[in-house]
């Protein structure tokens, strides 16, 4: 069992409660530090400073992954509801919406565009410039997005899951209907429409799990007992209808508008759409400068 130094009576700071929280949530002082921008050294220092502080141990190493001891699961959740307090404390300290300031961090799709994001946060720049709007993807589409927003990595995020955690609110911002995407001489080219059935024998082109189109339409081929093989597997939906439309296997994917050389058909299927939407945790209740980005977002949205 490891010793840990004598209790430090130094007034504890607030950063000290940051890393903690970001150690705790992630599981590594490597990927604290990149969520924190901090060095790897100034967390590790920072959690041994704590540890000294509160004279009790927070963390254990499992493995690769560091996990709270008993003491540290005690902690956390003060933890976050003084870190909650203060940005209470500064929403309430700011009178003019000009002088909003913090970080907002917003998890995005890799390529497709929901709403003009980039006029939205130049707009939001002018006009609140000591806000700083951090963007972030997610290698595992809409589903680790969600994840990140649920642990407190993100602020802000789409979504496209039929269904999310409880505790998080959404706002609408775009549908998409499914639609075939083929090679122009792939012989169900000339086809106005055709049904998942029809398709089952072809190789496909899709996104990878985790994505909610994939979700989706897996949804539905399981429901219709259809299995299928997938070829290739993209992190965007836009580079599926491009491959599609190479020839590389038919793309069933929800319709964003992506400019192809190939050939679109009608799903005979009932498939839901693909809702997009944009979503925030309901509790603790988001500082003003994340409720105010996701109004302009909102706002944003094609009626």
């Amino acid at each position: 069992m490891i010793d840990i130094d004598p209790v430090d009576t130094h007034p504890m700071e607030t950063r000290l409660l940051e890393q903690f929280v970001a150690v705790a949530s992630e599981g590594s002082v490597t990927r604290a530090a990149e969520r924190l921008w901090a060095a790897q050294s100034t967390v590790s220092a920072g959690i041994a400073s704590l540890e000294r502080t509160l004279g009790v141990r927070l963390f254990d190493r499992t493995g690769r992954r560091l996990v709270l001891t008993t003491a540290g699961e005690d902690l956390l959740p003060h933890a976050r509801s003084v870190l909650d307090s203060l940005d209470r404390m500064r929403d309430l300290a700011t009178v003019d919406d000009a002088d909003l300031r913090g970080r907002v961090r917003l998890g995005i799709f890799t390529s497709m565009d929901v709403v003009d994001l980039t006029g939205v946060l130049r707009r939001f720049r002018q006009r609140h410039p000591l806000v700083a709007v951090e963007l972030m993807t997610s290698p595992t589409g809409t589903t680790g997005l969600v994840q990140d927003l649920v642990a407190g990595r993100l602020d802000l995020a789409y979504t496209a899951l039929p269904t999310v955690p409880p505790g998080l609110v959404v706002e609408p911002l775009r549908e998409m209907p499914f639609r075939v995407f083929t090679a122009a001489d792939h012989p169900l080219a000339r086809r106005r429409s055709v049904s998942l059935a029809e398709l089952a024998g072809e190789p496909f082109v899709d996104t990878a799990h985790g994505f909610g189109n994939r979700t989706i339409l897996d949804t539905a081929l399981d429901r219709l007992g259809i299995r299928r093989r997938v070829v290739a597997e993209m992190n965007d939906m836009p580079a599926v209808v491009r491959f599609a439309s190479a020839g590389l296997g038919v793309g069933v994917v929800p319709d964003a508008g992506v400019r192809h050389d190939g050939a679109v058909l009608e799903l005979e299927d009932a498939v839901e759409p693909l809702r997009i939407g944009l979503a925030m945790r309901a509790d603790p209740e988001p500082n003003r400068a994340t409720r105010t980005l996701a109004r302009d977002v909102v706002a944003a949205r094609v009626p």
